[in-house]
């Protein structure tokens, strides 16, 4: 009897060990089981920190590119004004080359020289500038070149002569100048 005692006191230790570790494999499991959804969780949010950083990054460059596009649309406002009004600035100086032969005459040039001065004045306020072209070198970003010119007295690729005025609207071309260049 002292074997089969002590084999069923073995078989009961043998189960109570089994009892404990298979409560401590559970409690393992359970632990593992948070860890497992803690980490989940944990890419869950790191996904969601950079979604939203990269909207605001996004909504910070079209807001950027808006305040750029209004200051664009402040700064060439009356492009289009302008760019209407160039033949008019053209005629009126045609009108001005024009030789007074009487007082009447005369008076009207100069009306129309009073008139040309106002227009040139607010045009001006509002940025527009005459393009440099005579005597300067040729500058395809500004000039059209049109003719060419034999003129032994100025460099090759000097504007010699300019056929139509060129205007710049602050740092933008609005029409170059037709220009005729040395060879």
């Amino acid at each position: 009897m002292t074997e089969t005692t002590e084999n069923k006191d073995l078989v009961q230790e043998e189960n109570v060990v089994t009892e404990e570790t298979v409560e401590e494999q559970a409690e393992l499991t359970v632990e593992e089981q948070y860890e497992a959804q803690i980490a989940e969780l944990q890419a869950k949010l790191d996904d969601e920190e950079n979604r939203h950083l990269r909207l605001r990054a996004d909504f910070d460059n079209l807001r950027r590119r808006q305040q750029l596009d209004r200051e664009a649309a402040e700064k060439y406002r009356a492009q289009s004004l302008l760019t209407d009004l160039l033949p008019v600035l053209d005629n009126f100086e045609r009108a001005l080359q024009v030789e007074t032969t009487s007082e009447e005459t005369a008076s009207i040039v100069k009306g129309i020289e009073m008139v040309y001065r106002s227009l040139i004045e607010a045009t001006e306020r509002e940025g527009l500038q005459v393009i440099q072209a005579e005597g300067q070198p040729f500058d395809p970003n500004v000039h059209q070149a049109v003719m060419q010119e034999q003129d032994s007295e100025k460099e090759a690729g000097t504007v010699v002569r300019e056929l139509q005025k060129g205007y710049l609207l602050k740092d933008r071309v609005l029409r170059p100048s037709m220009v005729s260049v040395n060879e």
